[in-house]
């Protein structure tokens, strides 16, 4: 069985940086569950898409990470978008489908850039147990910024958002795995997603990832969302309105997601994009145990 792939570049408008992605954007009849698993793992991507359906009005896809489903992701939400409109499989407004739901799309083919819309967010507890997430990101719990509360906020997958004291102490971050598992266990998070402000519009973050195979993700915009409506609810870095969150420079991936979070009557309107690189396409042989 042969499954035509593209490999596309999100979150970034330079060829080979950003968060890579694999596009499956046609499954042929009888790819199985198990073999869209295998292929996630064959690629060992932080996610592969494998698209179900798609036309003008919208798509349908499912997520794998190299272990897990995931019912949303962020950067395969703009990459997928980006490249079924680039071959006419669906419109520059679009509507994607995946098991979390609907989540409009917009794609700038000429500019090379894509929008999302996500779901409104929903805050958790604040966490106040620095130590534990100290040592999952290799630090001192005084190295977490003292004035501000750790937080899962969520729009379709909630991070444990972690505010850190200066920039400096997050560029010497390291990723402790056993402890992130600890930490995202006792707070509830999918991951951490460290942040510090460096201005008005401008934060650097990092994600470390708990389970799903990833490490230590170059782009996540199922977190930054989140950041962008932790930071305009507390006024920070010039929010709400719009900022840049660059991540990726530690594991050579420099990336860079665009937020626009608005006040919508009583909940956030959060909106996250990037730019978007197709730099490849192949094809997989797939045994059909025939």
């Amino acid at each position: 069985m042969d499954v035509g792939f593209r490999l596309v570049d999100a979150f970034t408008e330079t060829p080979f940086k950003g968060n890579r992605l694999c596009v499956v954007p046609e499954i042929p009849a009888g790819l199985s569950d198990d073999q869209m698993r295998m292929l996630a793992l064959e690629t060992n991507f932080s996610e592969t898409t494998f698209v179900t359906e798609s036309h003008a009005g919208g798509y349908r896809m499912r997520i794998f990470t190299p272990d897990a489903e995931l019912p949303f992701a962020g950067h395969p939400t703009i990459g997928t978008a980006f490249t079924l409109a680039s071959e006419g499989r669906t419109s520059e407004r679009t509507v994607q489908t995946t098991a979390l739901g609907d989540v409009p799309v917009e794609v700038d083919l000429e500019r090379g850039f894509a929008w999302m819309t996500q779901h409104q967010p929903v805050f958790g507890d604040e966490f106040d147990d620095r130590a534990v997430v100290a040592e999952a990101a290799g630090l001192r719990p005084d190295d977490l910024d003292p004035t501000l509360p750790m937080q899962v906020i969520t729009t379709g997958l909630g991070p444990l958002l972690v505010p850190i004291k200066d920039e400096a102490t997050l560029r010497r971050a390291e990723r402790y795995e056993p402890g992130c598992r600890r930490a995202t266990e006792a707070s509830g998070g999918e991951c951490l997603y460290l942040f510090a402000i460096r201005g008005d519009g401008d934060v650097l973050a990092r994600m470390f990832d708990a389970s799903f195979g990833v490490g230590e993700d170059p782009a996540t915009g199922s977190a930054a969302g989140p950041l962008g409506v932790y930071l305009a609810a507390r006024g920070l870095a010039g929010m709400p309105g719009e900022a840049v969150v660059v991540q990726g420079e530690m594991v050579g991936r420099p990336s860079f997601l665009h937020l626009d979070i608005r006040p919508d009557d009583d909940s956030w309107m959060v909106r996250v994009g990037g730019g978007v690189r197709i730099v490849g396409e192949g094809v997989f042989r797939v045994p059909t145990g025939d």
